[in-house]
């Protein structure tokens, strides 16, 4: 038994140190890659930990289970976010809206003008930009495009533009089985879909570059 768990750590550990060479170099510096420890956590995500300091999070028991090509891929859609500057920062919105809101009515007892149209700004500064991190359509689009950069990245480590796309889609379409959240699924089916008109039109173009030569 204490040869399995020392054997899966060493696994583990060296999956870690394989996806930090994945990483650009210009981002080694400053971005980690770490094995979660949290109860049920996604499979994989990108937080904040510091003044200019990132680090990937990975559920390694759910990651052993894909395929190392569909792991580089959903590990390069991580980077792109990175390199893309859309992953979550510190959420100040919600405690602004509290503050605001709590100022709002304690400002209405006292009947103090001023202050009341502080706080009243606090709260429509702080719900607006919870609206913006919570917008479906803002997300999907910053999603897609986080695929696109990832397809790039690939190629930039040696996988050719079909490998690349037939990865990542296949990483979705396992993520799609995967997943019981139908939000969740809704939005790994929506990147599905724009990864492969993406893919057509990358074929569409290679067909003409070939044509005109």
């Amino acid at each position: 038994m204490t040869s399995y768990v020392t054997s899966s750590a060493k696994a583990e550990m060296s999956e870690l140190r394989r996806l930090k060479g994945l990483l650009p170099p210009e981002l080694q510096s400053w971005v980690t890659v770490e094995g979660t420890t949290e109860v049920n956590p996604p499979l994989i995500r990108c937080e904040e930990i510091g003044k200019d300091q990132v680090e990937v999070q990975i559920d390694l028991v759910k990651w052993d289970t894909l395929a190392m090509d569909q792991r580089n891929l959903l590990f390069w859609h991580e980077v792109a976010r990175i390199q893309n500057d859309t992953i979550p920062k510190d959420g100040w919105e919600m405690a602004a809206l509290a503050i605001g809101l709590g100022g709002a009515v304690g400002e209405l007892w006292v009947q103090d003008g001023l202050l009341l149209l502080l706080a009243l700004a606090l709260c429509g500064v702080s719900g607006w930009r919870l609206y913006q991190k919570n917008n479906g359509e803002k997300r999907l689009k910053e999603l897609v495009e986080a695929d696109e950069k990832a397809i790039s990245l690939a190629t930039r480590f040696g996988y050719s533009l079909p490998n690349a796309y037939k990865s990542l889609g296949s990483a979705l379409k396992t993520l799609i089985d995967i997943t019981p959240s139908k939000r969740q699924r809704s939005a790994y089916e929506a990147r599905l879909s724009a990864l492969k008109k993406s893919a057509n039109k990358a074929k569409s173009k290679s067909r003409s570059m070939n044509d005109d030569y």
